[in-house]
Order: C-alpha cells, then structure tokens, then sequence
C-alpha cells in the first residue's frame, strides 16, 4: 500500500510542477488586474529557451537562465501591449500561444533541422536530502526529486507572504480591485502592472524549462500541452492565492496520476482519460459562484 502510494505522489509530483508554476504565474498577473492567457506560449518558449541555453553551453542551469530572461521578455510585451496600447487582454494572451507555436517550430527546423524535437541536452539533475528521504511514504518529496518541486514551494509560499504580508501585496490587491482608487493614492497603477506581468512571464519561462531539463533532457514540439491552461483553471480554484493555487494544483496533478495509475486495471481507457479533465469540470462548476477574483481583472482604461 506504501509503495502504491509513493508511487502516485511521485507521478503526481512530476505533473504537478508546470502546473503549478503556471498557475503562480497567472495569480500574479491577475492580482494588478491583467489577464494572461499566455501562459502556455510563454511556457512553450521557455521549455525550447531551456533546451536551447542547455544545448549551447552544456550547462542545464543556463538554460534555466535562457527561459526566464526570454520569458521575461516576453510577459513585459504583453504587459505593453495591454497597457500602452490598450489591446483586449485575452486577444493578446491567444496572439502570444499562436506566435509560440509557430516560433519554436521554426526554430526547431532553423537550429536542429528535425521538424519534432531537438537533440539529447544536458537537464538539471534530481538531488536526495538524506535522513529526510528515510520517511516513510513521503520520502518521494526528498529522494531523487527534481530541484523545481523545491522552486515551486518555496516560489508560492514566497509570493503569498508579498501579496498578503506586505505592502507591496497591499498595493498590487489594490490594483487589482481598484485601481483608480489606487492611483488617487499615489499609486504608479502601470508600473505595478508591468512589473507584475513581467514576472509572471518569468515564472512560466521557469515552468517551461522544467519540461525540457528535468523532466525530459530535450525540446519536443508543442509540449507543454495545455499545462499552461490547466494552470489558469487551477489559479482560479485556488481563489487567485498562490498558496491556493498550489493545492489546487495538486488536486489537478493526483488527477491525472490516477490516469496513469488505473491504466493498468480493468477499467475502460476512455473513463481513464476523461479523469482530469472531468475534476477540472466539476471544480470549476462547484467554485462559479464561490471563487471572485480582483474586481478590475481586465478592466484597462
């Protein structure tokens, strides 16, 4: 029973990362006010911005490095693009996962000539925290584990304590419900934002790189996967919290773990595979009228 356990959590560990990364992210961004559909392109170019830095270099932590400058980047053009010249949020999220998907496949012609994926890179190696590795059951959480569980923690309880212990956090949740208020205040409402948006961006660049350096050692085309959506969902189930969004990302993760686990079992593959998406469904049905995000979400003037 030990063992089927360990075995879940450690699959649902794997899944768990981009997901819940995306859905900081996207957190984030949202609390000053600023939709990021994005996401997803800002993770697949990460992903490629990750094996790439690895490629070049041999080091797996300068592809790091590449996806969340790149990144970065890009999260800093959207914020200018619906800030400075007013563009519709979401138009702009949809325009940055269709340029994604059509850069990082000419790329992957242009640089390694192979329409599907890239060449073996170096990827970030899974590191052991002796005596913690020797609990029982969660010693999946210390014993070859990807260092970016560790990032993931450490990003949403860090994020958390900002938006809610400070007054920075102060600040952004005021952007995000009310900004005219705010900048009656004093308040610099679009210096927030960009600042925001940007390190949204840099936060999905990290997600991406995970897929390409720890979790696969190379850049397949398109393999994000919708990871960057089920962050959203996940960021609105957490309540626009990053300790919220990181349980509901697990949520999601056991999900889709239970998928893989079942497949073994005598239970038809379609039910299996409907799982994760059907607890999307439901949850995102259950909270409608209980979860209520910043009162400006989207609202640029």
């Amino acid at each position: 029973m030990e063992i089927q356990i360990s075995n879940i959590l450690a699959i649902t560990f794997q899944i768990l990362i981009p997901i819940a990364l995306a859905a900081i992210a996207g957190t984030i961004s949202e609390r000053s006010g600023v939709i990021n559909l994005g996401l997803e392109g800002m993770m697949l170019i990460g992903a490629f911005g990750g094996a790439y830095g690895s490629f070049i270099s041999g080091n797996p932590y300068v592809g790091i490095v590449f996806s969340v400058i790149i990144c970065s980047v890009m999260g800093f053009l959207h914020a200018y693009f619906c800030l400075a010249l007013k563009a519709h949020q979401s138009v702009v999220g949809v325009g940055i996962n269709i340029f994604a998907g059509g850069i990082t496949a000419t790329l992957l012609k242009i640089i390694w000539q192979n329409e599907g994926q890239s060449p073996i890179v170096k990827s970030v190696p899974n590191v052991t925290i002796p005596v913690l590795n020797k609990i029982p059951v969660l010693r999946v959480l210390f014993e070859n584990q990807s260092v970016y569980l560790y990032f993931t923690i450490i990003i949403a309880v860090f994020s958390y304590i900002v938006i809610y212990k400070t007054k920075v956090g102060l600040r952004l949740r005021a952007i995000g419900d009310h900004p005219k208020t705010a900048q009656t205040s004093g308040i610099n409402v679009n210096k927030y934002r960009y600042i925001a948006v940007t390190i949204s961006g840099a936060i999905a660049g990290l997600a991406g790189s995970y897929l390409s350096i720890s979790l696969n050692n190379l850049f397949v085309k398109d393999m994000t996967a919708g990871r960057g959506f089920m962050g959203l969902a996940a960021n609105i189930f957490g309540g626009w919290n990053p300790l919220g969004s990181l349980i509901a990302s697990f949520v999601f993760s056991v999900a889709q773990a239970l998928r893989f686990y079942l497949t073994g079992l005598n239970i038809p593959s379609y039910f299996i595979e409907m799982i994760p998406y059907l607890v999307t469904l439901v949850v995102l049905v259950v909270i409608k009228n209980k979860s209520k995000g910043p009162e400006a979400l989207g609202k640029i003037e």
